[in-house]
């Protein structure tokens, strides 16, 4: 009987790097992995994804990027938080926006986006929220 194996050390090392891009919003090796083919929904061990990453630390081109290669503009982490959400708390108006603009729920979520807005006072945010 053979045992499953994980991904090999170069995969994870591939995977961590497009983490740390898309936190860190460099946009330039994320457009060169995602048009090799890296999958835009990937998550990482807690469920964030590359857009989650982009938008939770204000990142409005990389995550306008990841959307435009696939990513679920919807798609909630472990703790069923949306990249909206993310954007919301961080209090990032911009990246709001491109989420919006991209069909995020206001919505979704736990919290939702909406009560993070009210929660959290972000007034411009709150009114593109409708």
């Amino acid at each position: 009987m053979s045992q499953a194996t994980g991904p090999d050390d170069e995969t994870l090392a591939l995977a961590h790097a497009l983490f740390d891009a898309a936190r860190e919003g460099d946009t330039e090796l994320l457009r060169g992995y995602l048009n090799a083919g890296a999958p835009a929904t990937m998550t990482n061990a807690a469920g964030d994804s590359l857009l989650m990453l982009a938008a939770y630390h204000g990142h409005e081109e990389a995550a306008q990027l990841i959307l435009h290669h696939g990513a679920d503009v919807n798609a909630a982490n472990d703790r069923g938080q949306t990249p909206l959400a993310g954007a919301v708390f961080k209090g990032y108006t911009s990246v709001a926006r491109v989420l919006l603009d991209a069909g995020a729920d206001p919505d979704a979520g736990t919290p939702t986006a909406r009560e993070a807005a009210a929660m959290f006072a972000r007034s411009e945010i709150q009114e593109l929220l409708g």
